[in-house]
């Protein structure tokens, strides 16, 4: 019970300590913090969880419903700070009560020169938590805060936060940054765009995602509504207010200007859908013409804010510049109804225009006409009749006999059919080929020649665009062949095909593989991992396999043998580096023992401590050198200082090696002798002189060196060995005094076969391994203290055969998931060696990582070319640095720690099955499972970064396995269809 409620309080104080950080870093950027930001509200939530965990009923009031409200005035009445925040609290409630019932349009009358305040407007969020929101907002929080837990036991019970010794202080500590910001009510110009949670900016999407997307090839083109900054995210008003300034530019301004509009003009979009009326306004700017039809319904206003941003009737407005199209149909209807039709340059019509009653047809082609003057004309043209201004063009019919006969116009009721071309100088057919009479009396014969000529051109155009298309495919084609042919497997297995394996590798399909093994196929388990995983009960069982430490098909005597040979080596490994490790402690033992006695001395102690700071101020754990730079330095060192490596005799005493180090060195010079630089490391230590080796945690990256090392004698390595098996059984507190005795005798044997340079690596390796053994998932349940020495062993281990890498960041983390599954020192150290054959790569000394980034560019260039023109614009990401822990820990830290088997064991199958670079696709899948908030709210790199970081731990893992099992697909469907 104590444990579940210890649990619980650390949550709401992690939670606590999340919302602190996220408002200071918004004070931090924006040098303020506004009233109305959602972190407040963030922050207030869940300050009042804190405060409303195990209150006692008597405090929280028998009746009422409000108990924070309770717990306040109850405060209030014995502590003045807490009785004014009551009162402030009330007089808000009192306004906005006022406010909510008061009509309409109605505003109390002040005179100019009043300086009563405006009721404040707060959001129903900010009433919610109205009480610690106006405590904040007053600084006066942690005040409050502090004298609750300074006398908890009035209102809480023994086990609640608050009455904590220790979370109850710590909690009114975390409240004092916020409490000390400045808030304000200024609405600014980039007020809407605070910069959003990932989890606020991942709930709008949600809400307002439906009539989100505009890519699709069906749709019509969404409106020009366009952001004015480069991050952030819309809020509802800001988009409403896009809205109706959209609403606004269809009437006269100061840059277009109005040549026509109608309302209640007829538009059916789509075939099921009956007709919406609209206003159809024709707009001219200085370079073009431009048409415009809005449905009523986002005219009239009678839509509120938020339901005009989800309306589905901007999917229906028309946006048609006039330059595209070349042809206009009109066709009238029995019922003296007109239509008008838009034909554009590559045949395809627009939704037509159903006029009403009378003749707004006619005006609208006459302002057409003006409008595309002088540049363009309609052909043919509008006829002007004396009293009647502008008409239709007469009609010409032929007869039998090709005499031509004028005709006066058509009467109203008589259904007519004009079409009418749209000409630009330079494009401009004679007159005598139009199909119509041009206002003088002629008896030559006209036909139709241009119409037909135009209609072959469309037909050429159309051909002409189909053609270059197909062509540009085969190019993208061969495009995506030449750069991902190398990503995915060219054969394609199905996941239905012999059978579902969407349940994925079961227990019951496991016992019968073991069974029957040589029948069972390796690549049919293989593919039932890749689609659905493995059943957690059998993953100790499993996992050996998908690593390599198994071969599939293997007999259990050869499976044992490889286990006895595993367990032979891992012991040989372990004696090695801990009678090393033994030496290394020793000779910093005496080294502290010899900086002591020169300090106490008070030699040379300005010197030491310069020295001591030079190494502090050059190491850095943030910063990886290169293998090329620790090379130079490698150089330059031994041109300048000629240094040896300095290997101590097996028959020279300790004091003699001593008393040689202080000979070669002069304690007062405070420079270090070359033969003590550590090349490896990069560090300047002076060991042997007496100087303490106390690596700091900025420790730098270690490079690969030419060490010199001899392999220790059989004899000493088998005692060591017994010894290292002999600690690992329980003993008593006498024999593993004996048995560290022996060993130090052993080490000071084995210490004539060790460099200076070597003792050096290894120190620094044992140092880091140290830090990160202890912060490595100190959550999980797992890592107890026994565990975490089963795992300082089996890295130690690891990185003891790989002195020339040693150890790096994030190591831990991949050995980490691999301990909690196996459960087994020696089989965790054979999976995690295969493991790191691919790992090993992506870090610094490895150059997978370049490659990494580049393939992404190519999958993201061809697959969503959309997101990563986005990308290109907004600061130019696309060298996808944000993918940089992604691929170096295998998504580990981005994913729950359940989710982290399943994808682990997905891409270790995936590379049998469908692509050896799996994780690309589970990075392209990740991208694209958020791409719509990041192209709604314009992300750069800065914010991409931001958002990722917080979304840890959050996605939906078998979403994301699902996108990237169908982009393999696409990838493997685009190389297939040759």
């Amino acid at each position: 019970m104590s444990c579940s409620a210890d649990a619980v309080k650390e949550k709401l104080l992690w939670n606590v300590k999340k919302e602190v950080k996220q408002i200071m870093e918004e004070a931090v950027t924006r040098k303020f913090v506004h009233e109305d930001s959602s972190h407040i509200i963030a922050l207030c939530g869940v300050v009042e969880a804190c405060l409303l965990h195990m209150l006692k009923r008597r405090a929280a009031g028998f009746l009422r419903t409000d108990k924070v409200a309770a717990l306040f005035t109850k405060v209030g009445k014995t502590y003045a700070v807490a009785g004014d925040i009551c009162k402030k609290v009330q007089e808000l409630q009192q306004q906005v009560e006022s406010r909510k019932h008061q009509p309409n349009g109605q505003e109390p009358l002040k005179r100019q020169g009043s300086t009563a305040s405006k009721a404040p407007v707060l959001t129903p969020q900010a009433i919610k938590h109205i009480w610690v929101r106006t405590a904040l907002i007053e600084k006066v929080l942690d005040k409050i805060v502090q004298y609750i837990v300074d006398n908890c036991s009035k209102y809480y019970e023994k086990e609640a936060l608050l009455a904590d010794p220790v979370c109850g202080p710590i909690l009114a500590s975390l409240l004092v940054g916020p409490c000390a910001l400045e808030y304000t009510k200024l609405k600014t110009a980039d007020h809407y765009w605070t910069d959003p949670s990932a989890d606020e900016l991942v709930q709008r999407h949600r809400i307002h995602g439906v009539h989100g997307r505009q890519d699709s090839p069906s749709k019509r083109p969404a409106l020009g509504i366009q952001k004015r900054h480069s991050s952030g995210s819309t809020s509802e008003d800001r988009f409403a207010a896009s809205a109706r300034e959209y609403v606004e530019s269809l009437h006269q301004n100061s840059r277009t200007h109005l040549l026509y509009g109608k309302n209640n003009v007829l538009v059916q979009p789509k075939d099921d859908l009956e007709a919406i009326p609209g206003y159809l306004s024709l707009h001219q700017s200085a370079d073009s013409l431009t048409l415009k039809w809005t449905p009523n319904q986002l005219m009239n206003g009678t839509l509120g804010d938020s339901e005009l941003e989800k309306s589905v009737y901007w999917d229906y407005a028309l946006i048609v510049p006039l330059s595209q199209i070349v042809c206009i149909h009109c066709h009238q209807q029995p019922e003296s109804r007109w239509t008008l039709v838009l034909v554009s340059q590559d045949g395809t019509q627009r939704p037509p225009l159903h006029f009403p009653q009378g003749g707004h047809l006619l005006a609208f082609l006459s302002c057409l006409e003006n409008g595309l003057l002088p540049r363009g004309q309609l052909e043919p043209p509008l006829w002007s009749q004396q009293g009647k201004g502008k008409v239709f063009p007469k009609l010409r019919k032929r007869n039998s006999n090709k005499s031509v006969d004028l005709e006066e116009m058509p009467a109203e009721d008589t259904s007519t059919d004009y079409v009418f071309r749209i000409i630009y100088p330079g494009h401009k057919h004679d007159n005598s080929n139009s199909p119509f009479d041009v206002p003088s009396c002629c008896n030559c014969i006209h036909d139709r020649t241009p119409l037909k000529m135009l209609c072959e051109s469309m037909k050429r155009q159309i051909v002409s665009r189909a053609f270059y298309g197909w062509l540009a495919y085969c190019r993208h084609l061969s495009t995506v062949r030449t750069h991902l042919s190398a990503l995915v497997n060219h054969t394609i297995i199905p996941p239905d095909k012999p059978s579902s394996a969407a349940g994925g590798l079961t227990k019951e399909v496991w016992s019968k593989y073991q069974k029957d093994k040589k029948n069972y196929k390796e690549l049919e388990l293989l593919r039932r991992v890749y689609y659905g995983g493995v059943q957690h009960e059998i993953r100790k069982e499993v996992w050996p396999f998908l690593l390599g430490h198994y071969k599939f098909g293997m007999a259990k005597k050869e499976m044992d043998q490889v286990d006895e040979d595993i367990a032979l080596r891992y012991q040989k490994v372990m004696a090695e580096w801990k009678a090393c490790e033994v030496v290394v402690k020793q000779r910093e033992k005496e080294s502290h023992s010899a900086t002591l006695a020169k300090f106490s001395s008070g030699s040379s102690i300005d010197s030491h401590v310069q020295r001591l700071i030079h190494r502090d101020s050059t190491i850095s754990n943030d910063v990886f050198i290169s293998v090329d730079e620790a090379d130079a330095v490698e150089r330059d060192s031994k041109a300048q200082d000629d240094p040896t490596f300095t290997v101590v005799s097996a028959d020279t005493p300790a004091a003699a090696v001593e008393q040689q180090s202080v000979e070669f060195d002069s304690p007062d010079s405070g420079l270090p002798s070359s033969r003590n630089y550590s090349v490896a490391s990069g560090i300047l230590s002076s060991i042997d002189d007496g100087q303490s080796v106390s690596f700091e945690d900025g420790a730098e990256e270690e490079t690969s060196t030419d060490l010199e090392r001899t392999d220790p004698d059989t004899l000493h390595v088998q005692k060591a060995k017994s010894v290292v098996l002999q600690s690992q059984d329980s003993v008593s507190e006498e024999q593993l005094c004996s048995q560290v005795d022996y060993l130090m005798d052993v080490a000071s044997v084995c210490a004539a076969s060790y460099t200076i340079e070597l003792l050096d690596t290894v120190a620094l390796n044992l140092h880091r391994i140290d830090k990160d053994v202890q912060r490595c998932d100190r959550n999980y349940w797992y890592f107890t203290a026994d565990n975490l020495e089963k795992l300082r062993n089996v890295m130690c281990s690891y990185v003891w055969e790989h002195l020339e890498v040693g150890y790096v960041q994030g190591m831990c983390d991949l050995l980490a998931p691999l301990m909690v599954i196996l459960d087994n020192d020696q089989l965790a150290y054979s999976c995690f060696s295969h493991l790191m054959k691919r790992m090993s790569q992506n870090f610094p000394n490895g150059g997978a990582m370049d490659t990494h980034f580049a393939n992404m560019r190519s999958l993201i260039q061809i697959l969503d070319s959309e997101l990563f023109e986005l990308m290109h614009q907004n600061g130019d990401y696309t060298h996808f640095y944000f993918c940089y822990r992604w691929f170096l820990l295998d998504f580990k830290r981005e994913l729950l720690y359940e989710d982290v088997f399943t994808v682990w064991e997905v891409i270790w199958a995936a590379k049998h099955i469908s692509s050896e670079h799996f994780v690309l696709f589970i990075a392209l899948a990740l991208v694209e499972v958020y791409r719509e908030i990041i192209r709604d709210n314009n992300m750069d790199f800065t914010d991409i970064i931001k958002f990722f970081n917080e979304m840890a731990e959050h996605h939906n893992a078998e979403e994301i396995l699902r996108i990237a099992r169908d982009l393999v697909y696409k990838v493997q469907t685009l190389i297939e269809n040759k």
